[in-house]
C-alpha cells in the first residue's frame, strides 16, 4: 500500500504540467515560496509575467468550501479592494491535475507592514473596514464558524485523546485547557449575540503585505465566519496601555467604513486563547507531512508541552481582566 503524503507527488514535472493543463506555456521556471500548510510555487509563464500556483492541502477543505472563499476574494475583487483573486480559466478559478486541486494567481509583492506606525494602523483599519462591509453583505453556507467549539472544545478533545501529550504533563495540560474554555465560555456570555461575518480569519503581519499603495492579502485560505474583531486583535501587541493605542488608531480607520460593535472587545483574550488551542492541534494533524519535521521540529517535545501549559495558564489570568476600553 502506498504510503507516500499527497504532497510527495509534487514533482516539478507534475506541477508544470498542471500549469500547462490550463493553456499556459510554462517556461520552466519554478520556485518554492515559503507556505507550508498549502504548496505555493512561483511559474514562470512563456511572454508574460510569472504566476503564482497554489496546490491545495487534500482534505482540508471540500470543493465547495474553496470555491466559496475564492467568490469571497473575486466579490472584493470587484469592489476593487486589493486582493489577488484567483485567475479564471473558462470561468473557473478552482483547477484539477490528477486528483490535486489547484488555482493560479497573479504575482503581487510588497514587503511586512510597520504595525507600530499609528498611519499605518488607520490605514489597515480602513482596509479591513471595507473587507468587512463586504463580507457582512451575505453569509458563508459551506465554510464553517470560528467559534469556541471549532477552535477550542474540538482541538482540546482531539489532543486528550491522542498519545502525543507527555504523560506527566497530561492532567497540567487538561486541567489549564478546561480553565481556558471556561473563560472563554464566559468571555462569550458577556459579549452577548455578535454578529458572525466573512472575515479574513488570519490577519497577523506574516499574510499582510505592504506597498507605497497601501496594504493587500494575497489570498484568504483561512476565511471562515467569525466575529469582525478577529481580524483585528492579530494587529495589536506590547502591553496592555499600548495595545489600546493601537486599537484606536485601527478602530479610526476602520469605522470610515464598517460600524464596529465595542462588545466584541470582549473576545480579544478568548479568540487568542482559541488560536493557541487550535494550533496545537493543528500540529498534531500535520506531522505525516513530508515538509512537518523541517518546519516544526520543536513539536512535540516536553519542552513544547510545558511551554503551552505556562502560555495558558497567562491566558487564564487574562481572560478575567476588563476589555482594553470600556463597553
Amino acid at each position: 500500500m502506498d504510503t507516500l503524503h499527497p504532497f510527495s507527488r509534487l514533482t516539478p514535472d507534475f506541477i508544470l504540467d498542471a500549469v500547462e493543463s490550463t493553456g499556459l506555456r510554462a517556461s520552466g521556471s519554478l520556485m518554492a515560496l515559503n507556505s507550508y500548510e498549502n504548496r505555493v510555487y512561483q511559474i514562470g509563464i512563456e511572454d508574460a509575467p510569472p504566476l503564482i500556483a497554489k496546490f491545495y492541502r487534500p482534505g482540508r477543505w471540500s470543493r465547495a468550501q474553496t470555491l466559496e472563499e475564492h467568490a469571497f476574494s473575486l466579490e472584493l475583487a470587484e469592489r476593487e479592494l486589493p486582493v489577488v483573486p484567483p485567475l479564471l480559466f473558462d470561468g473557473q478559478s478552482l483547477l484539477s491535475w490528477q486528483g490535486f486541486d489547484f488555482a493560479l494567481f497573479e504575482r503581487r509583492g510588497g514587503r511586512t507592514p510597520e504595525l507600530g506606525d499609528p498611519e499605518v494602523l488607520e490605514w489597515m483599519g480602513r482596509f479591513l473596514g471595507r473587507i468587512h462591509a463586504v463580507g457582512a453583505i451575505a453569509p458563508y453556507v459551506e465554510r464553517p464558524a470560528l467559534d469556541a467549539n471549532s477552535f477550542g472544545h474540538e482541538p482540546v478533545d482531539f489532543l486528550l485523546h491522542s498519545t502525543l501529550l507527555p504523560a506527566e504533563l497530561l492532567t497540567p495540560w487538561r486541567t489549564v485547557a478546561e480553565q481556558c474554555l471556561q473563560g472563554i465560555e464566559a468571555a462569550y456570555a458577556r459579549a452577548g449575540q455578535v454578529a458572525m461575518i466573512r472575515v479574513h480569519g488570519d490577519c497577523h503581519a506574516g499574510n499582510l503585505m505592504w506597498t507605497d499603495a497601501g496594504p493587500h492579502f494575497v489570498d484568504l485560505d483561512d476565511s471562515r465566519m467569525a466575529p469582525a474583531v478577529q481580524d483585528l486583535w492579530m494587529l495589536l501587541s506590547g502591553e496592555r496601555a499600548e495595545q489600546s493605542r493601537q486599537l484606536a488608531d485601527v478602530l479610526v480607520g476602520y469605522e470610515d467604513f464598517c460600524e464596529f460593535d465595542s462588545r466584541e472587545l470582549h473576545l480579544i483574550e478568548a479568540l487568542r486563547t482559541l488560536r493557541l488551542l487550535h494550533y496545537s492541534a493543528w500540529l498534531a494533524r500535520r506531522v505525516d507531512d513530508p515538509a512537518f519535521h523541517t518546519a516544526f521540529s520543536w513539536f512535540n517535545t516536553p519542552r513544547y508541552w510545558e511551554e503551552q501549559i505556562l502560555t495558558l495558564r497567562e491566558q487564564v489570568a487574562l481572560l478575567s481582566e476588563p476589555p482594553l476600553w470600556p463597553v
